[in-house]
């Protein structure tokens, strides 16, 4: 019962949880098609494809934020193709670079790093082309894409268009838009650098200086630092810093619970789905008013996930955490010594 009160004040009337659903239901349909023979024969990596498929599905679904199933569908097929272009972007940076070593492959997630702050600034659409580029260059980051593997990055965009698009389809009226949160910013220095650089400007420094740390010390997953640092900009000092506190004690809760789960993962593998895919409809419904709720929910999936994949390490999974509050104290400094934007309080009339 407790748990039923709790969930129906953090969604009230049920349309994040079919929200989470749809999300969940993308990634499902992505994966297992990534994984039919019929397909992945002619991408020739069906577990590389398979995953890309689903993660381009599930974060077009969390960045799509439409009340007409119509638009929806147009945005989440936009979505989609960005990341595809992310993850394109990042193949050819890494062949004109040339870049070698761990630190140098994180090179071109500098550039995905800005895309993030900087569309950020405009709408929730724009922002959620930012944020898709910057996943498709993770994502190929991370599955170490070369130019070579062109046809697994345009299979994988088209599957996670067709997976995206038919569970919204079906959800059609149940869902409610999220309303956008903006804040008027102002600076105290001139205004002739726009404020979209500026964020984008602190977002690529911060990666910038993990892509720097990773060479010189060689961090463990310093891409979840660039992630932390990347996500937490936003058109405000004030709450830029508040989502990184909440980021940090997010994960700091999230990851112990996910490596409790460790034994689970490889005693009974598909409990631990079921439980990620629970996790997974939490952030859909917490996200963005309690980020630390989302960030906590999305640490546990993504750890009980690697572990049910084959990831028992107990420091490798564990490194979520520090890397998370690497990333976000860089982010921190970032924001606060690079411009920092700081908001415009109007006062009306009636304000003495």
């Amino acid at each position: 019962m407790v748990v039923l009160d709790w969930l129906e004040r953090l969604d009230p009337g049920t349309h994040r949880r079919i929200r989470g659903l749809r999300l969940v239901t993308a990634y499902g349909i992505a994966a297992m098609l990534g994984l039919m023979p019929q397909i992945a024969q002619h991408a020739g990596h069906n577990v590389t494809l398979s995953v890309i498929a689903g993660s381009f599905a599930l974060w077009a679904s969390v960045s799509e934020n439409r009340a007409n199933r119509w638009q929806s569908s147009r945005d989440l097929v936009l979505f989609c193709g960005s990341a595809g272009l992310g993850a394109l972007s990042y193949v050819v940076l890494v062949r004109l670079l040339n870049v070698v070593g761990a630190a140098g492959l994180e090179l071109p997630l500098v550039s995905g790093a800005f895309c993030v702050g900087y569309f950020k600034r405009f709408t929730p659409f724009s922002a959620g082309i930012g944020s898709q580029i910057f996943i498709g260059q993770l994502l190929a980051y991370n599955a170490g894409l070369r130019l070579d593997d062109v046809d697994v990055v345009v299979i994988a965009t088209v599957i996670a268009m067709v997976a995206a698009v038919v569970p919204r389809l079906l959800s059609g009226p149940a869902e409610h838009p999220i309303l956008a949160v903006t804040t008027p910013v102002s600076t105290d220095f001139d205004d002739w650098l726009p404020i979209e650089f500026i964020m984008g400007l602190q977002a690529a420094a911060a990666a910038l200086v993990i892509v720097a740390l990773n060479g010189e010390f060689g961090l463990e997953k310093s891409s979840w630092a660039i992630c932390a640092c990347t996500f937490v900009i936003t058109n405000s000092t004030v709450t830029t810093l508040a989502r990184i506190r909440s980021r940090i004690l997010g994960t700091m809760v999230g990851v112990p619970l996910a490596i409790a789960f460790l034994p689970l993962a490889i005693n009974a593998p598909l409990l631990v789905w079921a439980v990620a895919a629970i996790a997974m409809i939490i952030y859909a419904m917490a996200f963005p008013e309690r980020y630390d709720i989302a960030c906590g929910a999305y640490a546990f999936a993504l750890i009980v996930t690697l572990a049910v994949s084959g990831e028992h390490s107990f420091y490798e999974l564990a490194a979520r955490t520090w890397e998370t509050v690497v990333g976000g104290t860089l982010g921190m400094a970032a924001a606060v010594l690079l411009r920092p934007l700081f908001s415009r309080h109007r006062k009306s009339p009636a304000d003495p």
